[in-house]
């Protein structure tokens, strides 16, 4: 039985629980917000579908104690006003403000449930709030990881297929640090049909500079046409919950915590059932490992400080 969770059914977490349930990924979900008018709306709109689809998904709502035997619960909730607002000021980092609020009515109940499965969020800022979770919750740092970069991975793949004609699927490598604007990709891991492609960038004169500030961009301008982001983070959280469920041991890029320095932060891992099995070093060029430093470092400086603003 695989048992599924979602707190928070704003488009991200409908996006996902559309996903669980058409595609036959979630046997039983639980369907958690504020508005239960909204979550009922969900649960009713899920159901009816389930006569045009080829499996079944058991689906109940707003009961917290349902988490004792979950596998996955997703950390989707937010507030696209307040979001909105914020992006006006110019302050992305001041979402904290309010999510750190969403966590704080939320974790005790996480907490008293005795949910122990494995908990992935995509709440934002992503890196430090997943952090200011796994501390509210108790949960171990194995057990709680965030997308992270996983999605910033993915519109770089995007970006570099479009330069080379290929399929995404064929560009290989990682985007570090912050899902936010310290972020950056590590060129030295990526490779284009299996060919590295800073060799392939000297060959046609490529900026890879230029690369990646459209990579960067690719989620402003999805947010610019929608006013939200739903589809592809709401992939990366699925396919993230897929290793841990089916123990797959596979080797993505998500925010888990870094020892090194202290902080969750976007690097590659090893997922598997217990979640983060393995944080991953990759050797990095000096100037890579410095702008992981520094990314690592601006999360790390961002949290202590809205935090003692917050308080």
């Amino acid at each position: 039985m695989r048992k599924y969770a979602i707190i928070g059914l704003g488009h991200v977490g409908a996006a996902v629980a559309f996903q669980l349930v058409s595609r036959g990924i979630a046997d039983e979900l639980i369907l958690i917000d504020t508005n239960e008018g909204l979550a009922r709306a969900e649960q009713l709109d899920l159901q009816d579908m389930q006569g045009r689809i080829d499996t079944r998904t058991i689906i109940k709502i707003n009961d917290y104690s349902e988490l004792a035997d979950t596998d996955i619960l997703f950390i989707t909730a937010g507030n696209i006003l307040a979001y909105k607002e914020k992006q006006a000021q110019g302050n992305r980092w001041a979402e904290f403000e309010y999510t750190k609020d969403i966590v704080q009515d939320i974790a005790p109940k996480v907490k008293a449930s005795g949910f122990h499965g494995v908990a992935i969020d995509t709440m934002n800022p992503c890196d430090a709030i997943t952090q200011y979770f796994q501390e509210n919750t108790g949960l171990s740092r194995q057990q709680v990881f965030a997308t992270g970069t996983f999605l910033d991975t993915a519109r770089m793949q995007k970006v570099v297929s479009d330069q080379f004609d290929c399929d995404p699927k064929n560009v290989s490598g990682y985007v570090y640090g912050e899902h936010g604007e310290s972020q950056f990709t590590a060129w030295s891991t990526v490779r284009v049909n299996g060919l590295d492609i800073t060799e392939l960038a000297k060959e046609r004169n490529l900026n890879l500079d230029d690369l990646e500030e459209a990579a960067r961009r690719g989620g402003w301008e999805v947010y610019k046409g929608k006013g939200y982001t739903s589809w592809a983070i709401s992939t990366c959280a699925v396919k993230l919950s897929q290793a841990v469920l089916s123990d797959a041991h596979a080797a993505c890029i998500c925010s888990c915590y870094s020892e090194k320095y202290g902080t969750y932060v976007g690097q590659p891992a090893i997922i598997g059932k217990n979640g983060i099995e393995e944080v991953l070093t990759l050797p990095l060029t000096t100037e890579e490992e410095a702008k992981f430093k520094h990314s690592a470092d601006t999360i790390k400086e961002k949290f202590q400080t809205f935090e003692k603003q917050t308080n």
